[in-house]
């Protein structure tokens, strides 16, 4: 059966690591006989210069057809003086609101070649294997109300709303949860419940939810001390579920652990299992077409499409292995090079990986 994947490079190094991730999907795709149909659209910035709108209506209709979509990345300095409805940004938050796309799964890996390139000592971050899931429709991002305003006194405020429902939270704890038990059976839920009500609601939920996984440990912690925690010793955590904000600050601590956010994939799913998949990283302007950037978190994005989208494990699996032997060969961007080390660009490393997969 023929699947479609909708490819979305978007702005600043965005298409250079999806051409690279691209070729590496149209490889497997041979491979294996997927059956798999890409196209490609506008979306951010570029979007903006091109149609007007950071979302146009024929991407979103195609996103919605699309059984996944690959994305590279959004915004640039050049789009900032927008006002805030027609920045870069609202065209992801349009995508992950129109399909519902409420579970954010970011993995934090060290891959053992790289145990120097993280800033930790080694035995800290030696064999980090972490899930983060972040709640992605919801909390602070997508309440309302929100805006700028003027007081009678003449002061200016802005202002956002945290706000989550009981069902938003359920959902996403049973992500969390159906993750832990496949892992080691350790969830850690992230909160604010000592300030902030909406989080007292998240911890009385999943403890709520926690009686249908009596296999799976759970335990709460306040978002500062996770925080420090990641930093600390990062090995105590197995499964991390949280709210949008906090997911968002606590997976980009993460990926440093790993020694650079360069390497790290993402997957967000609706119920139905349709999923956007990109690097965690942003558009990254100042190195934008130079052909420096690292492709790998990118390319192990289509790993995740595969296996979570597009029903293709041992696709998935070949990706894996391909990233993991060229990381054999000592090959780095400079992202993950250390002061001795030549690094490769963005194409090469492409084409390594796609001499990988050719080897196995």
């Amino acid at each position: 059966m023929t699947k479609s994947v909708l490819v979305l490079p978007g702005d600043g190094i965005g298409p250079e690591i999806v051409a690279e991730a691209t070729r590496v999907l149209d490889a497997v795709n041979a491979r294996f006989g997927l059956g798999i149909e890409t196209r490609e659209a506008l979306v951010g910035g570029v979007a903006i210069d091109a149609e007007g709108s950071p979302l146009p209506d024929d991407t979103l209709a195609a996103a919605r057809a699309a059984d996944a979509i690959l994305l590279g990345a959004v915004g640039g300095p050049q789009w900032d003086d927008l006002e805030m409805a027609q920045r870069p940004e609202k065209g992801l938050l349009g995508l992950r609101s129109n399909l519902n796309l409420f579970a954010n799964l970011r993995p934090a890996i060290l891959y053992p070649q790289l145990a120097g390139a993280s800033t930790l000592k080694p035995e800290v971050v030696s064999g980090l294997d972490i899930l983060i899931v972040r709640e992605l429709t919801g909390g602070i991002y997508f309440g309302e109300p929100r805006g700028i305003r003027t007081r009678d006194d003449g002061v200016r405020e802005g202002f956002n709303t945290y706000v989550y429902s009981e069902p938003e939270i359920e959902r996403i704890a049973r992500v969390a949860f159906d993750a832990a038990m496949k892992r080691n059976r350790r969830l850690c839920s992230v909160d604010k419940a000592n300030v902030l009500e909406v989080t007292v609601l998240w911890r009385e939920v999943v403890k709520r939810v926690a009686r249908d996984y009596p296999e799976v440990e759970l335990s709460h912690m306040y978002v500062d001390n996770a925080a420090m925690q990641l930093v600390r010793a990062p090995k105590q955590f197995d499964v991390l579920v949280t709210g949008n904000m906090f997911g968002d600050i606590l997976s980009d601590c993460a990926a440093m652990l790993t020694g650079s956010i360069g390497m790290l994939p993402s997957a967000s799913l609706n119920e139905s299992g349709q999923g956007m998949y990109e690097p965690i990283h942003g558009s990254a302007p100042d190195i934008a077409g130079q052909g420096v950037a690292n492709p790998l978190a990118t390319i192990i994005s289509v790993a995740m499409m595969l296996r979570y989208s597009l029903q293709a494990p041992a696709a998935a699996d070949a990706i894996e292995r391909a990233v993991a032997d060229v990381l054999d060969q000592g090959l780095r961007t400079a992202d993950i090079a250390g002061p001795d080390e030549q690094p490769v660009s963005t194409r090469a490393m492409g084409d390594a990986v796609l001499a990988a997969l050719s080897r196995h």
